[in-house]
């Protein structure tokens, strides 16, 4: 009697485990994303990751400028948290700067002698004595 009492108890038990097992299929989310914040604090919805041929991914944004002398300028953000930057790419001539200083709606990079100031849509870029004044466009 004891034996089939034991036997009983092995057999519910190993029906229960395999009704739980059969049950396991969750759905995974992919995690939430990570929200990426403008130079002023905003979250940026023009923010993407960006994959190379490697596979690896990169938080880069870029833009067209406009000189005050009509010239267009290419200026990529890299929000990367390690390696924040300002490329600036002006007749095949490229400046990249990193991120100096952050203040509540503008965002400082430097290189050398050269200063570049974000501020909403403008970029001024001071370098010796001369400043570039550049606006966003929407091309």
């Amino acid at each position: 009697m004891i034996k089939k009492i034991i036997t009983v108890t092995i057999m519910s038990s190993l029906i229960i485990a395999c009704k739980k097992e059969e049950n396991k299929e969750v759905i995974k989310a992919d995690p939430a994303p990570t929200e990426i914040l403008t130079d002023n604090g905003a979250i940026d919805s023009t923010i993407a990751y960006k994959t190379d041929i490697e596979g690896n991914k990169s938080i880069k944004t870029d833009f067209v400028y406009k000189a005050t002398d009509k010239s267009l300028v290419k200026v990529v953000f890299n929000y990367d948290p390690k390696n924040r930057t300002v490329s600036i790419t002006n007749n095949n001539k490229t400046f990249v700067l990193e991120k100096s200083e952050t203040k509540v709606h503008e965002t400082i990079y430097k290189k050398d002698d050269m200063t570049a100031t974000v501020k909403g849509d403008s970029l001024i870029i001071h370098q010796g004595k001369n400043i570039i004044e550049l606006e966003r466009t929407k091309i």
